[in-house]
């Protein structure tokens, strides 16, 4: 699937999620509920998939999950937090660097309008 259309179904999914929830849930129940969306349109989706940490060519387990990866080919970080802040960004970028991801997207659930909360990464 190219990335743009694959991009567009998980935005798709975003916004079915958010329309449906709103604002004010945990982030997990935001996860499972977008993972449920893309699953529904035949994606392959990991939940909290461990990333290594690469350190002088040793695999190191550090801790870091990504909430959401889809197709391998698109990194979601799912954010229901008071605000949002740098770090949050740089941890999207970090799982993108780590999973080799060019695509990234910032959800940030906890808006009125996800039009707001949504943040698109290329690196």
């Amino acid at each position: 699937m190219e990335i743009e259309v694959l991009f567009k179904n998980v935005l798709d999914c975003a916004f079915k999620v958010h329309t449906e929830l709103g604002l004010g849930l945990l982030e997990s129940a935001y996860e499972e509920c977008m993972k449920y969306e893309i699953q529904q349109k035949d994606l392959v989706v990991e939940a909290q998939k461990p990333m290594p940490l690469v350190y002088k060519k040793v695999k190191l387990d550090v801790g870091y999950r990504m909430d959401l990866l889809v197709e391998n080919k698109v990194v979601i970080e799912i954010k229901s937090v008071d605000a949002l802040n740098e770090v949050h960004l740089a941890q999207l970028i970090t799982y993108q660097k780590l999973s080799g991801c060019k695509l990234g997207l910032l959800v940030y659930f906890n808006v009125k309008s996800l039009k707001d909360g949504i943040k698109r990464v290329i690196v």
